[in-house]
């Protein structure tokens, strides 16, 4: 079962996570936000796994840009409804493997992450 990476093309931690992959032979497809968005059941699933806190990228300028009213009061639906308007709001790396997903990039998370996976 291969792994699908999301994220945007030409993210730094993206392009870390990419190459880690391709070096340690693992297959994935990528899916840029950028290119395709996102769908509500999928980012639902994430913060019902994860929390809207993680996978919400705060700490973004897309996020940080927002009207200080849009920045207030944050549930899991506002949160997705922000990262389903501005995908560059979703923490990325996200790597899913099978029904788990991986919030960032760290080898040794993916590491055993990818386990059984590689070609």
């Amino acid at each position: 079962m291969p792994a699908t990476m999301y994220g945007i093309k030409n993210c730094d931690t993206i392009k870390k996570a990419r190459n880690w992959l391709d070096n340690e032979r693992v297959p994935y497809s990528f899916h840029d936000y950028k290119v395709s968005g996102i769908d509500e059941a999928t980012l639902r699933g994430w913060v019902d796994e994860h929390g809207w806190e993680t996978i919400l990228n705060r700490s973004g300028t897309t996020f940080r840009a927002l009207p200080e009213g849009d920045r207030a009061h944050i549930d899991a639906d506002k949160a997705i409804m922000l990262m389903i308007t501005s995908p560059s709001m979703i923490k990325r790396p996200i790597l899913a493997v099978g029904d788990k997903t991986v919030i960032g990039f760290k080898a040794s998370i993916y590491e055993a992450a990818t386990e059984g996976v590689k070609a």
